[in-house]
């Protein structure tokens, strides 16, 4: 018996697509950071309702949530504005994700955009198919118990969207701090 192999005429390259989305002002400076670090081999997104910290963003692109409803003035630390402008531009996130294979969200939760905008990215990428993580903080004690409650909340609805969620939790920075 005889084998006869040859080398296909095409290959394809099967390297995945991966995004990084930095979702409100904290995801912005995570991938901000991140791009400082020259991460390579993944597409940023920078997402955010407040048109000013968009324009210091290190990313390649990024996305205005929420032009009508916030007219770049940031979602004022409300969950649900911060939702209400991501639905707005949806189609544009639906579009930027189509090609990716995976996606990572990061964002602070207990505001007004990484709280309530992060779910609803996550849930587009959810119905495309795509395999998401999610990476987010929670607020420092000291911020408050309403901003806890809120980042509790942001946390519990992400979860129905992502496939892993890591929570990072901003008090314990201060335990590890040495004096």
């Amino acid at each position: 018996m005889t084998l006869h192999l040859k080398m296909p005429s095409k290959v394809n390259n099967l390297s995945p697509q991966i995004s990084v989305i930095g979702v409100g002002g904290a995801g912005g400076n995570i991938i901000n950071s991140m791009i400082e670090s020259k991460i390579e081999g993944v597409e940023f997104l920078n997402v955010n309702t407040d048109s000013q910290q968009l324009k210091h963003s290190q990313a390649e692109k990024t996305l205005q949530l929420g032009p009508t409803c916030t007219q770049g003035l940031g979602a004022g630390a409300d969950p649900e504005m911060g939702k209400k402008a991501a639905e707005e531009v949806a189609s544009e996130i639906e579009e930027y994700l189509e090609n990716s294979n995976m996606v990572f969200l990061t964002a602070g939760m207990g505001g007004g955009t990484g709280t309530g905008a992060t779910p609803v990215v996550a849930r587009i990428a959810k119905d495309l198919g795509i395999l998401t993580v999610g990476v987010v903080t929670k607020p420092f004690d000291m911020e408050g118990k309403r901003r806890l409650k809120q980042g509790e909340s942001g946390i519990l609805e992400l979860q129905k969207y992502v496939d892993n969620l890591i929570v990072i939790q901003n008090q314990n920075i201060f335990h590890s701090a040495k004096p």
